[in-house]
């Protein structure tokens, strides 16, 4: 079991305190608040664009292939009928000089990332309440 605190330090800043790091998160300035720290969904969507890009580097390590320049690109497209997030590309930017026949390969690497699993297959949410002494 992994535990996470969130903490409220004024505003509408809401952080969370995990095995030693303090992850700051606010809301926009159009919500009224200075836009100090990334808004929560955009860590959110930053996971899976850092975690796809962890997988395709460790591929590249593994096969010492030259990462230089290598970077990925994550767009993102709303489904307005939703209005949620309808589509996510990631594209990979390969250095010149990256083998052809590993190009496939690579993106199978992208695609094992753990947190895109997760909203493949997501997991049970359970929410309650406590107060001080219960």
């Amino acid at each position: 079991m992994r535990e996470m605190e969130v903490v409220f330090p004024g505003g509408r800043k809401v952080d969370v305190l995990y095995q030693g790091f303090r992850i700051e998160t606010d809301q926009s300035r159009e919500d009224g608040s200075p836009g100090s720290a990334p808004k929560p969904f955009d860590l959110f969507l930053a996971s899976i664009a850092a975690c796809s890009g962890i997988y395709v580097l460790v591929f590249c390590l593994n096969r010492d292939l030259n990462t230089e320049g290598l970077k990925l690109i994550m767009r993102t497209h709303r489904d307005p009928a939703k209005r949620m997030i309808g589509r996510i590309e990631i594209e990979i930017l390969l250095p010149p000089d990256f083998p052809d026949k590993y190009r496939e390969a690579v993106i199978r690497a992208a695609e094992q990332c753990t947190v895109k699993k997760h909203m493949e297959n997501p997991p049970e949410f359970v929410i309650t309440t406590k107060k001080p002494g219960e």
